[in-house]
């Protein structure tokens, strides 16, 4: 049973949070290691199983089936018993998944796999925010969201980079060995190192659990507007991000292991760099205007769809920079987005709702999109498949504009944990 502290201000204080934000993000990053080790070498997965694209993309629809449905018992589970203990047993199940799925040799043995994987990154996905959230008051998150959710694009980029290059040289199924080994020790160092905070620790007010206070985030607008807009940015970015690897081999000629090094190149430099920016410009800007975790989300989706549709449309000597630019808008709004949502509600929930958002997000997001842009690209072509990608760009832009009027005001307290 792991032990609970409540920090006070002061140099133990500091040292737990920076601790707990360090690991976390290092758990993160490897988390989409995992995540992206399968869209670096799905192309030889469809020739050995000779599957579809509408199979391929249905392999991300099992795992965010899996995600989704353990999100609401992880996020009922975080709301009332330590997470740390959670996490580590999350860290090590995903791990060993992993490593096993050298012993796959159907597409039905790969599915059941890639599902029992999403329910380890759930547990993870919805424990980690919300402690980072107890360990840091509200006009701090949006920043330390925003260092956790850079292991986002680092972690996609290696993951393909270690797909794509082990996979040509050793066999798919060594990419996911190699991956496993990170997750392990990682946990083992959270074990041992990481406190666990209390419950609303970084806030004033006592956190308390009553029964009807879950049903307050059906009627939360701000909550909705967050992860209502995070859910088409998913689908846009699921996509993107799943079929890519395919198309820079379909469309621009690439081999399999020049394709995952171009994506995983432009990922790391273009999605560090935007969610730097964004969470560093939402950052100035909340500090005068309180809408500022919902705009810069909306701007960023909506200014990624002309360089998007150059890049699925335009001449190929186009496709590379049109791409970079698009991720680059894409995730300005990462950070501030999901700083805008655990701001949204109060911290007796703050895991349910994080368990809500996940749900949603891939539920609406990057649960359906490989598997419908898979199916378009089977009756036309992988261009057209992911021009449906634009559709929800300009969607996710509209909900935050709108959202953005139920935007809390943001409090400093009278004293801050700082990173």
């Amino acid at each position: 049973m792991a032990s609970v502290t409540k920090p006070t201000p002061g140099a133990a204080t500091v040292v737990g949070a920076t601790t707990a934000l360090v690991l976390l993000t290092a758990l993160n990053f490897v988390n989409y290691i995992d995540r992206y080790i399968l869209p670096g070498v799905q192309e030889q997965i469809k020739g050995e199983f000779h599957t579809t694209d509408a199979q391929i993309g249905s392999l991300t629809l099992w795992f965010m089936l899996a995600y989704m449905l353990t999100s609401p018992i992880t996020g009922w589970l975080g709301d009332r018993f330590p997470r740390k203990p959670m996490i580590v047993i999350a860290a090590l199940f995903w791990s060993s998944i992993n490593f096993f799925t050298a012993t796959v040799h159907s597409y039905d043995s790969l599915n059941i796999r890639h599902a029992a994987l999403g329910i380890g990154e759930a547990s993870f996905g919805i424990f980690a925010p919300a402690i980072l959230a107890d360990f840091y008051p509200e006009d701090q998150r949006n920043r330390v969201l925003t260092v956790f959710n850079v292991a986002i694009p680092v972690g996609a980029a290696l993951g393909y980079l270690i797909g794509g290059t082990v996979g040509q040289h050793y066999g798919w199924r060594m990419s996911f060995i190699v991956s496993a080994g990170p997750g392990v020790i990682i946990a083992l160092l959270i074990a041992f190192f990481m406190k666990e905070p209390a419950r609303g620790a970084s806030q004033h007010d006592k956190a308390e659990l009553k029964k009807d206070t879950v049903l307050t985030l059906l009627k939360n607008k701000a909550y909705l507007a967050s992860i209502l807009g995070y859910a088409a940015v998913t689908f846009s970015l699921g996509g993107i991000s799943w079929w890519m690897p395919s198309f820079l081999q379909r469309v621009n000629g690439r081999s399999e292991s020049s394709a995952a090094y171009v994506m995983g190149a432009i990922t790391v430099v273009t999605g560090l760099l935007g969610t730097i920016v964004g969470g560093t410009v939402a950052q100035k800007w909340s500090h005068k205007n309180s809408k500022a975790l919902y705009l810069v989300p909306a701007w960023s989706a909506l200014l990624a769809v002309p360089p998007a549709l150059v890049c699925f449309f335009g001449p190929k000597a186009f496709t590379l920079p049109a791409l970079a630019v698009a991720i680059f808008l894409i995730f300005l709004g990462t950070g501030p987005v999901n700083a805008a949502t655990v701001n949204a509600v109060r911290p007796e929930i703050r895991a349910t709702a994080l368990a809500g958002q996940l749900f949603i997000i891939h539920a609406l997001g990057d649960a359906i999109s490989p598997r419908i842009i898979g199916s378009i690209s089977d009756r036309s072509n992988l261009n057209t498949g992911l021009g449906a990608t634009l559709v929800t760009l300009v969607l996710a832009s509209v909900i935050f504009f709108v959202g953005s009027r139920y935007a809390p005001e943001l409090h400093s307290p009278e004293m801050s944990t700082a990173a």
